[in-house]
């Protein structure tokens, strides 16, 4: 079997053998599948070990072996554009359509469902943290320490620097610029030969990951939450599919082989919960999947895991549409166009993690009157969602460089099938 038919082959069995873990009650059932959660995790940071000498490679390569730095600033004027361009039409068809499902929940009755679990605690602990503003971002932007900002996962500040570093490299004299393109080029080269070993055990992984998760949540999805949970995973899997579309239309690739070259990592980031974790099969796939240009995968892909969450503008009306019901609080044009603009041009400042994207819901709930311990709640809820959410935007981020590579080639390149 090719390596995806038997990656699915474990999702299935993992969700297979985790529902009927669940409907037995068995707890030593139970306890047998949380003793296998280690191996998925030992996984997981298999891949995200590779993550940051890859990112810094394939920049650096990229930017550094320019020949016109300028045409770097021209990639990246219209790789910022094609991302907000993507953000913007999702959030339109996104947006009305979630009010309009939400809506078959009726009006709120006098008891709201009861806080599941972890709920309180997740939100005592964001409202600990200090809030995540504007000065703070920008500021924290420019790393005073590099290596520290590589060791703590802080990806857009370590992209940032990296940028900073190749278009130096790339002013330098030739020679000097010819050894730093080199030593990057084999330190890519290697990142990618480790990163194929580790997909190799991408089938144990996912079934380690996945049959946990689904032991302990295939008995508890029901009434509003179970509505919630349904809704939030539908409408991510449905702009999933608006992703094939847009690309054939505007990408000059067949719906057919970008849905082949994007299942590797939607897959992984299914099972992950992590776009960065899905990062080095999307340089696989674009490259080979695609056959896009190095110099642009190496360029939009890192940028895109960083910066880019095409899930937003689900992720972000969901909740709040959610949370609004659940509390009894109005959500009506207003609070909807705010949730629209933020989805489309705040979304960057949420880090390609797990359950990333509420670091910056609590300013958005603080704008629209809503309480904190809401988060909480979407934080709860999150483990399976999440899932779906985190494919759809590994599926935006391979899409927004096949549409960087069709219009920043010279003339209209020919449809590739």
């Amino acid at each position: 079997m090719k390596e995806s038919t038997r990656v699915l082959v474990a999702l299935a069995a993992a969700l297979a053998g985790g529902v009927a873990v669940a409907s037995s009650g068995d707890q030593s059932l139970l306890r047998a599948a949380d003793a296998i959660a280690p191996v998925g995790a030992i996984w997981v940071n298999a891949i995200r070990m590779t993550v940051i000498p890859l990112v810094v490679s394939l920049i650096v390569t990229a930017v550094a072996s320019a020949r016109d730095v300028k045409a770097i600033g021209r990639l990246g004027g219209k790789t910022l554009l094609i991302f907000v361009a993507m953000l913007a039409s999702l959030a339109v068809v996104v947006v009305p359509l979630t009010k309009v499902v939400f809506g078959l929940l009726g009006k709120r009755g006098t008891n709201a469902p009861p806080l599941p679990t972890g709920a309180a605690e997740a939100a005592q602990l964001l409202a600990a943290d200090p809030k995540q503003t504007l000065a703070t971002w920008l500021v924290s932007l420019i790393p005073t320490n590099p290596i520290a900002a590589a060791s703590g996962g802080a990806m857009l500040p370590v992209i940032l620097f990296t940028l900073l570093f190749a278009l130096a490299a790339a002013q330098g004299a030739p020679a000097t610029r010819e050894t730093i393109v080199g030593f990057f080029q084999a330190l890519s080269e290697v990142m990618l030969t480790l990163v194929r070993w580790v997909i190799l055990g991408a089938p144990v992984g996912v079934f380690a990951l996945m049959l946990p998760l689904c032991a302990h949540a295939g008995a508890n999805v029901a009434g509003a939450i179970g509505f919630y949970i349904l809704a939030y995973s539908f409408l991510s899997l449905g702009a999933v599919l608006l992703a094939y579309p847009m690309v054939a239309a505007f990408g000059g690739v067949s719906m057919r082989r970008f849905g082949r070259a994007a299942l590797p990592a939607q897959l992984i980031a299914f099972t992950s919960s992590s776009s960065v974790a899905s990062l080095p099969a999307l340089v696989e796939s674009a490259e080979r999947g695609l056959g896009l240009p190095k110099r642009i995968s190496g360029f939009v892909l890192p940028l895109a895991v960083s910066t880019f969450h095409f899930a937003g503008p689900v992720t972000w009306t969901v909740g709040v549409v959610f949370i609004g019901w659940f509390y009894g609080i109005p959500i009506g044009p207003r609070e909807i166009s705010i949730v629209a603009l933020a989805s489309v041009f705040l979304t960057a400042a949420a880090p390609g993690v797990p359950r990333g994207g509420f670091i910056m819901l609590a300013p958005l709930f603080s704008e629209l009157k809503l309480p904190i311990e809401g988060i909480g709640i979407l934080i709860a809820l999150d483990a399976i969602p999440d899932t779906f959410a985190t494919a759809l935007n590994v599926t935006g981020d391979l899409a927004a460089a096949a549409l960087v590579a069709r219009y920043e080639l010279t003339g209209k390149p020919e449809r590739r099938v």
